[in-house]
């Protein structure tokens, strides 16, 4: 079958990967793609948010299968404008429908879908610019740190963690009255702070069935020791030490099956990836979101630990029989480190010259944000390449990764050295 991935980072070149690896797969297309896809599968430049351009590109390779990698063409409803196009339906689309993607398209959606179905998160109050006042004073029935989600989608910027009541009070007017967040901010979720550690959890669903795919945790913060600013992900490791068999049960109870009955109650098309990101404090999971794809970096540890045909998978998926599936998960623990360029996530340059690629061994590479120039590979993101390795335990794994990381260059690269910190 002809395989379309929609997407241009390390997430997508990861599915790309594997789908070259299945005896399922004739032709792969990534759209649009870098240059470590350039060398699996064929790049079509376009936007995947242009759904007009998709659907030409589906008709014109006789596609079957499109996988969409990132959130916004799912919040956009690129799900219902294939089912709702005769020349497209037939076309297995992986991930939900508009309806189905609120969950990460609205936060305030997904705190109301949690309380409805009693899966433990935060407390939490909505609040627009008309309630700016009752905004300020929940937060003052609040102990810091104070946390602010702009309900929509902001690139991964849309949360803020405040030690100061002042300054929390001051952040929400700037969120509801002077768009610090543009629409994305117009409703603001204030919640309670928990304390403990994240991981997260991913599930795959036919909006009826599910399977549970291995455990990750990932490093949002461009700092060791978890310091500085949040980027999209400094690197990741599977499976999450502390996520025993006891505590994944109870995710399993409170949270995996609540959530997919919801779905299946509410008849919401749902044929993807459900991202649970978690908080284990003491020893019982919360909720902190969800997100209906599945996350980059943790993606580059979870999927090559996957040894069943993942297109078969889909294959299943798509038709709503994932209960005849049985993943076939490595036993092995896997590592990535995310390479990037100097000044992410605030300003950085492009066009530098990345070299080393051909003295890698026994790791994979992922590209994230390259491209090829001139004969050239060369940096096109904040997030560059990132290295995953295997080892019989994570600490093994991620020493195999930081030694390759060394063998790749570029002008100001910059990698965080102290990944699984806090898991010794």
């Amino acid at each position: 079958m002809n395989i379309l991935i929609l997407g241009s980072g390390g997430r997508e070149h990861t599915f790309a990967h594997k789908f070259s690896q299945s005896k399922h797969c004739s032709k792969l297309f990534v759209a649009p793609g870098n240059a470590g896809t350039a060398k699996i599968a064929t790049n079509v430049s376009l936007n995947v948010n242009d759904f007009g351009a998709v659907r030409d590109l589906v008709l014109r390779e006789s596609i079957e299968m499109v996988i969409v990698g990132p959130e916004d063409p799912l919040v956009a409803g690129i799900q219902n404008f294939f089912a709702e196009d005769e020349r497209l339906k037939e076309v297995a689309v992986i991930g939900p429908s508009m309806r189905g993607a609120l969950l990460e398209g609205s936060k305030e959606r997904a705190k109301e879908f949690m309380a409805l179905y009693n899966i433990p998160t935060a407390a939490y109050e909505s609040f627009t610019k008309e309630s700016l006042d009752a905004g300020k004073a929940f937060l003052e029935t609040l102990r810091a740190p104070y946390v602010l989600k702009a309900d929509g989608l902001a690139a991964g910027k849309g949360v803020l963690i405040l030690q100061d009541l002042e300054e929390a009070k001051k952040e929400l007017e700037n969120m509801l009255t002077h768009d610090k967040f543009g629409k994305a901010g117009a409703t603001v979720v204030i919640e309670e702070f928990l304390d403990g550690i994240e991981l997260s959890v991913f599930v795959l669903t036919d909006g009826k069935n599910y399977i549970t795919l291995p455990t990750a945790k990932d490093y949002k913060r461009i700092g060791e020791g978890d310091t500085g600013l949040n980027t999209g992900g400094m690197g990741a490791i599977s499976p999450v030490p502390f996520a025993d068999e006891t505590f994944m049960s109870k995710v399993e109870s409170r949270i995996i099956k609540p959530t997919v009955e919801g779905l299946n109650k509410e008849n919401i098309d749902y044929k993807g990836f459900v991202f649970i990101g978690l908080i284990k404090v003491g020893d019982e999971p919360f909720v902190i979101e969800y997100n209906v794809r599945m996350g980059d970096p943790e993606t580059e540890v979870v999927l090559p630990r996957i040894e069943s045909d993942l297109v078969e998978v889909f294959q299943k998926l798509s038709a709503g029989k994932l209960d005849e599936v049985e993943l076939k998960i490595s036993d092995k623990a896997a590592a990535t480190v995310m390479l990037v360029s100097g000044g992410y996530p605030e300003a950085y340059e492009k066009g530098k010259e990345i070299s080393g690629l051909e003295k890698v061994a026994d790791s994979l590479v992922f590209h994230a944000g390259t491209a090829e120039k001139d004969g050239k590979i060369v940096t096109n993101g904040g997030r560059v390449l990132a290295i995953t390795s295997f080892g019989d335990t994570y600490k093994q794994a991620l020493k195999k990764s930081y030694q390759n990381a060394e063998n790749l260059h570029f002008d100001k690269m910059y990698f965080r050295k102290d990944l699984g910190f806090d898991l010794a």
